[in-house]
């Protein structure tokens, strides 16, 4: 069977310039957002102003994400409506339960909450996702070692975002100590969106998405070393 992934069509001279043009806008607007981001926490006496931005930012990212994806079939959309109601439902019995994660609560950085939830930590998960198992598909290697290596590459993600995350009020921990469960969480239900990821049929290529990474590893990796 013919690797859906590698289906691309070959552009001309003329709207291949104009494509790597559009790349460099949106990966200049991101740096933009993220190093703006990045020296108001660090260095800004009022952190708060620059958090209020973080819901758009993260919007912001997942637009332009989905601008570059080739292709959006409604198989694509499918993954994308289930992606976010699992991340947001799976927060919601972690918040209410403790299962999951550990015990926390979500503090207001990520904006509108519902069942004591952001609606934003949908997007997160989607994002996250998508960007982790775009990055696997780069790898010559079965559908099932992608989604390991996809998941894992979301807990280290997760390890440097969390103590930015506990700072700056996305969410907090029972006894301000971060579980070892929620590392595990987080590899379980990364694992088997990645797997769900692999099944459905649509193009798996986006050259923005390796930025996209990058920038999140820098900027809360960066922002870790500051506490």
């Amino acid at each position: 069977m013919t690797d859906i992934t590698q289906q691309l069509p070959t552009p001309t001279l003329v709207s291949a310039d104009a494509y790597r043009r559009r790349l460099r806008w949106a990966q200049g607007v991101l740096l933009l957002f993220h190093v703006t981001g990045f020296l108001g926490l660090g260095f800004s006496d009022d952190p708060s102003f620059y958090l209020q931005f973080v819901p758009l930012n993260l919007l912001l990212t997942m637009g332009l994400l989905l601008a570059f994806q080739p292709r959006r079939t409604s198989a694509f959309w499918t993954f994308c409506v289930i992606t976010m109601l699992v991340g947001f439902f799976v927060e919601v019995v972690g918040v209410r339960t403790g299962l999951l994660f550990g015990q926390y609560t979500y503090g207001e950085t990520l904006g509108f909450k519902w069942l004591n939830t952001p609606l934003m930590i949908g997007v997160n998960w989607l994002m996250l996702t998508y960007s982790a198992g775009i990055l696997a598909r780069y790898l010559p290697i079965p559908n099932f070692l992608r989604a390991i290596v996809a998941s894992l590459l979301l807990v280290g993600l997760d390890i440097c975002l969390e103590p930015v995350a506990v700072r700056y009020d996305f969410w907090e921990w029972q006894y301000n100590v971060i579980p070892m469960l929620n590392f595990k969480g987080w590899f379980l239900v990364s694992l088997i969106l990645q797997v769900y990821f692999n099944q459905v049929d649509f193009v798996k290529r986006n050259p923005l998405v390796p930025f996209v990474f990058l920038l999140q590893v820098l900027f809360f990796f960066g922002l870790g070393m500051m506490l």
